[in-house]
């Protein structure tokens, strides 16, 4: 019997999940972008973000957690907080 995946059920975990994942090259990236300018990701990565931690599939838990109406806006939350993490770590 294959074990099912846990996904994120908090924000908290979605960050250390997808910083865990990033090379210091892109971390290094992120880091010096504005917070303004994030919303450049919203199809590429933001779109990754969205189905690979189920915000689309059924995990309802993390999109509460982020207190977002849908998975798109739940996705930038996301990404607002990888970028302040990274940048905690400079």
């Amino acid at each position: 019997m294959t074990k099912k995946k846990q996904l994120p059920g908090t924000v908290k975990e979605a960050v250390a999940h997808l910083v865990e994942k990033m090379s210091e090259k892109d971390k290094e990236a992120l880091r010096n972008m504005t917070q303004d300018s994030l919303i450049d990701f919203h199809f590429g990565w933001g779109m990754g973000i969205r189905n690979s931690l189920g915000l689309w599939g059924g995990n309802t838990q993390l999109l509460e957690d982020t207190g977002a109406m849908d998975a798109d806006d739940a996705s930038v939350i996301i990404i607002k907080a990888v970028w302040k993490e990274v940048r905690k770590k400079r």
